[in-house]
């Protein structure tokens, strides 16, 4: 089988490679009219949509999935808006390619610059967030890249349907709409002939659970954009504002539990821990959470499951939160840099120099003060959209936008100068 999903990925690659020789040096007025042509086409096709991913959700509800996974599948008028409106800030945002990143001139006169330009034939492998068909395209179409998107089973039929609205806004812009190509087949083999498509498919990007990143990161012979889990981290200072935190705490966990920037562990300073804890634990069970405490957590509000080990190391991406109570901003950093998964941490205090410490000293891709670590989202960064979060170190680290999809050449401009 594996043979024939080679053959298959194959002639794939070629069609992305022919279309990227075109996209590539489109101009952006074309790659912006695409994007916009893809938001009239969800716009107009957005009970079809629907109707698509009504099948993927009942599909999923017969294998008995959990709430959080069936939010993450979901899509419904609101987040089909937020779709449409996401491909209007891409299309808004500055072209990507094309800019001089730096310029010097030698001593024997040769003018050298670097600029940017696309990084080729992207593979997108994600699992159940329909979503990220749109958001993928959009990115990749502003970044002049073409792209392959291998989604998930569960959401085949919602991300066909929003493919097709990617492909018809290539070809009213009168642009290949092979650039944005959909693998329809949901065999497993598929992925590993991407896996191995080196030299036809310049960087492979997982968007999904640990299992398919690991997966991809250990069989994969072509450069990898990973971004691991999100075990995203918040401490509370003994500084901090309570109404803030509250606030701020609740947002983080609650709102959508089931996304990557989701907060899953909760330090807790020990100078407030008595005053915080019972009001903090009240208000999230209160919202449908289930709570784990360290033992000190436990001594507070004995009802608390109390945490063990991995409960640390665990990304929960449901209605479950870790607390633990540490002492001082230097327990909390050290804590969250030997768990944390490098996506996002955030800190609430109103002392700015304990701020700053907690901003420079811990080592994530995303650190903030005072805000919900929901915010880490390229929309929210005013990317209009992301690709994922990069946890990795290479090329490019947070959010992946239209900038992060390129690379960059060098442009050398002489007067007959040779080389002795």
């Amino acid at each position: 089988m594996i043979n024939n999903s080679q053959e298959y990925i194959r002639k794939i690659n070629q069609k992305s490679k022919k279309a990227f020789n075109t996209i590539s040096i489109s101009n952006t007025k074309k790659r912006n009219l695409a994007i916009l042509n893809t938001s009239k086409f969800i716009e107009s096709n957005k009970s079809a949509i629907l109707d698509a991913n009504n099948i993927d959700i009942e599909n999923a509800k017969e294998k008995n999935v959990s709430d959080a996974f069936l939010d993450r599948l979901l899509l419904n008028d609101k987040r089909i808006q937020d779709i449409i409106n996401g491909l209007k800030q891409i299309a808004e945002i500055d072209d990507p390619l094309g800019v001089e990143l730096s310029r010097w001139k030698r001593p024997n006169g040769l003018d050298i610059s670097r600029v940017s330009v696309p990084l080729g034939v992207i593979g997108i492998i994600y699992e159940s967030r329909p979503n990220v068909t749109i958001d993928a395209g959009g990115l990749c179409i502003k970044s002049g890249n073409s792209v392959i998107l291998r989604g998930g089973s569960d959401s085949i039929h919602s991300s066909i349907i929003l493919a097709k609205c990617l492909q018809d806004g290539l070809r009213e812009a009168d642009l290949p709409p092979e650039a944005v190509q959909i693998i329809e087949n949901t065999d497993r083999d598929i992925v590993t002939a991407m896996l191995r498509s080196t030299g036809e498919i310049d960087v492979i990007i997982p968007r999904g659970g640990k299992s398919l990143v690991e997966k991809v990161q250990n069989e994969a012979r072509v450069p990898v954009f990973a971004h691991l889990e999100g075990i995203c981290h918040l401490y509370v200072d003994k500084d901090a504002d309570i109404d803030k935190a509250v606030k701020i705490i609740v947002n983080s966990k609650m709102r959508r539990t089931g996304i990557c920037g989701a907060l899953e562990t909760l330090l807790i300073d020990q100078e407030i821990s008595q005053k915080l804890v019972p009001v903090i634990v009240n208000k999230l069970i209160n919202e449908g959470c289930h709570i784990k405490g360290d033992s000190e957590v436990k001594k507070i509000v004995n009802s608390v499951e109390l945490a063990t080990e991995i409960d640390w190391h665990t990304e929960y991406l449901d209605s479950i939160l870790s607390i633990k109570i540490v002492n001082g901003i230097k327990d909390a950093i050290n804590h969250i840099n030997k768990y944390s998964s490098s996506h996002t941490e955030s800190i609430i205090t109103e002392n700015n120099i304990t701020a700053e410490t907690f901003l420079s000293n811990v080592d994530s891709a995303i650190v903030m003060h005072n805000a919900s670590t929901q915010f880490a989202d390229g929309g929210e960064f005013g990317m209009g959209a992301e690709i994922g979060i990069s946890t990795g170190r290479i090329h490019a680290r947070g959010p992946v936008g239209a900038a992060q999809l390129t690379s960059f050449k060098y442009i050398v401009r002489g007067n007959d100068q040779i080389r002795d």
